[in-house]
């Protein structure tokens, strides 16, 4: 990287490539959580998969909001209860989104949850931070 390319990132903190890169690794944590909860919940526990999908969701929602409002969306116009009802607002339709995509590719066309979970996870992934982009943190 050049050295005008590394200013230009650490002086604009919060330009959206470097709020991309940022939301990765914190899109990556509330993944991981994601991921291990639905494995144990179905797995482990066995939930129907599509209430392991709701609940371990649901937890890395909360994982990411906080993440996201530490590190990568630091600033915003909103007061707090605002900020975080449309957060879980985008998240919940995010939610949705994936439960249908998950009942699409494991009962229609036959994938195993977990690989569902993938396919829904990269189209979940650039709806979450383009929404909160764009519509919360503008």
């Amino acid at each position: 990287m050049t050295n005008n390319a590394r200013n230009s990132l650490i002086n604009k903190p919060d330009s959206l490539s470097l709020q991309f890169i940022k939301y990765l690794f914190v899109a990556g944590a509330a993944l991981l959580v994601d991921y291990i909860l639905l494995f144990i919940l179905t797995d482990l526990c066995n939930w129907f998969y599509l209430v392991s999908t709701t609940v371990s969701f649901t937890i890395a929602l909360t994982v990411s909001y906080h993440l996201s409002i530490k590190w990568v969306f630091t600033k915003s116009s909103y007061n707090k209860v605002y900020e975080f009802v449309m957060f879980f607002l985008i998240g919940a339709i995010g939610l949705f989104a994936n439960l249908l995509i998950m009942f699409y590719f494991t009962d229609l066309l036959k994938l195993h949850y977990m690989g569902s979970k993938i396919v829904s996870t990269v189209f979940i992934h650039f709806w979450n931070f383009f929404a909160r982009k764009h519509i919360l943190y503008k």
